[in-house]
């Protein structure tokens, strides 16, 4: 069974194409998701800091957005009458808090993947196009050395490129990192103050 080299190198460039054409959807959805998010968490922390009276008086437009802050808040909001106890707040603030972080993190598990992936699809493209480059040599001989410098060149091709995917890959991901650890102390902050908020009325 003779093995057609010249397809699985190419099939590993679409594969790498495919990777960069996911990590670019996924980061810009994320980043657009963590921005809008990180502000609502700003402006639903200031309002409820400044806020003297009853939670249920915050202004509509901040509590009925559909943002994760707002709907961390009304849950928080919702579950408050149900305890008895300062301990009780805070475990219900510490499961509504881990419940948005999950929700945060989403997604990046695909970006984490194609980072580690990347570098491997370019490997694996870069042996295919030497195997290629090296079984044209054994049919035809050396007759021709530009056409192997150029076979040996479009196989290295292929690790450049994965780890060029893998490099901005990781830029985005450990940015994401950085706002999804921002982002969970405005919530953490909004949480505990709306349910110190609610003890003191």
């Amino acid at each position: 069974m003779t093995i057609d080299y010249t397809s699985l190198h190419t099939a590993t460039f679409y594969l790498m194409y495919a990777c960069l054409a996911l990590a670019i959807f996924v980061c810009v959805e994320r980043l657009i998701y963590y921005v809008q998010t990180q502000k609502h968490a700003r402006e639903l922390e200031g309002a409820v800091t400044g806020h003297a009276g009853e939670l249920h008086l915050l202004p509509r437009e901040l509590t009925e957005r559909d943002s994760l802050p707002a709907q961390a808040l009304r849950t928080m909001m919702a579950d408050i009458p149900n305890t008895r106890s300062p301990e009780d707040l805070q475990h219900l603030s510490s499961a509504v808090f881990l419940s948005t972080k999950s929700r945060l993190q989403k997604n990046l598990w695909v970006l984490d993947t194609i980072v580690t992936a990347a570098p491997l699809l370019g490997l694996l493209g870069t042996i295919l196009g030497i195997i290629e480059t090296f079984t044209t040599l054994a049919e035809h001989g050396i007759s021709d050395p530009k056409g192997v410098s150029a076979g040996i060149g479009t196989a290295l091709l292929a690790t450049a490129m994965g780890i060029t995917v893998a490099l901005i890959g990781l830029v985005f991901l450990n940015h994401f990192h950085d706002r999804v650890d921002r982002i969970s102390e405005h919530l953490k902050v909004l949480l505990l103050r709306s349910a110190i908020r609610r003890e003191a009325a």
